[in-house]
């Protein structure tokens, strides 16, 4: 993900398909990534396999997440608008924070391309806040700067008050676990145990001023940041 974040795209391609294989529902969710680094390097048909296996992969499950990252595969690959505002849809009906992000960059990225510069930095604007929020920093400053390439400038990061400070992990997994994610899920988009997801929620629940789970929905998390 650093070289995808850092223009070495074939790096981040090689080391992609050196993977051991397999259907695991982590495997078709780097497909993208793949493709993303693939059509950078103007090798589609490296990725022809991958992409069959995740359409095959997501035809079975009808996952909107699935359904939302093959969207995006599709709209790198066949430099479709359309495919890209599906993905954007399907996000809508199954929200996971990092990966809508990541599909909003890409269209945001592909509006620029086009010279449709007014039309990219709204996308872009909100990609680059929506990954300071979550931490992911490399990634924020490839928004910031696709932002500045449109002629505008990144805005600027905002800074946590002391005190009210959770950790950046704490602050992903608060993040994730608003949207309804259970423990389990948030531990397999994160490589991590439940046990250690329930620890940092724990950790972070005085923090944020709340007793229960139910109460995260609630919150405005923005100004945890």
């Amino acid at each position: 993900m650093l070289d995808l974040t850092q223009g070495r795209d074939q790096a981040a391609l090689d080391r992609l398909q050196a993977r051991p294989g397999g259907s695991s529902h982590f495997g078709t969710r780097i497909v993208v990534d793949e493709v993303e680094a693939a059509v950078r390097l103007g090798t589609p048909e490296r990725v022809r396999n991958s992409v069959a296996f995740a359409e095959r992969w997501t035809a079975l499950s009808g996952e909107p997440l699935a359904g939302a990252l093959l969207a995006r595969c599709h709209g790198l690959l066949n430099n479709s608008e359309e495919h890209f505002t599906r993905a954007l849809e399907l996000h809508r009906l199954m929200p996971q924070p990092y990966e809508q992000v990541r599909t909003l960059l890409a269209y945001g990225e592909w509006l620029r391309r086009h010279r449709r510069k007014a039309e990219a930095r709204p996308h872009l604007r909100e990609a680059h806040e929506a990954f300071d929020r979550l931490g992911a920093r490399p990634w924020a400053e490839r928004a910031a700067a696709e932002l500045r390439a449109t002629g505008e400038a990144a805005l600027t990061r905002r800074r946590v008050n002391p005190g009210t400070a959770l950790t950046a992990q704490e602050l992903h997994v608060v993040r994730l676990a608003a949207t309804g994610a259970t423990n389990r899920d948030i531990a397999a988009h994160l490589l991590l145990s439940p046990r250690t997801i329930g620890q940092h929620l724990y950790k972070a629940s005085p923090k944020l001023g709340i007793s229960s789970r139910t109460e995260l929905a609630r919150l405005d998390l923005n100004r945890f940041q």
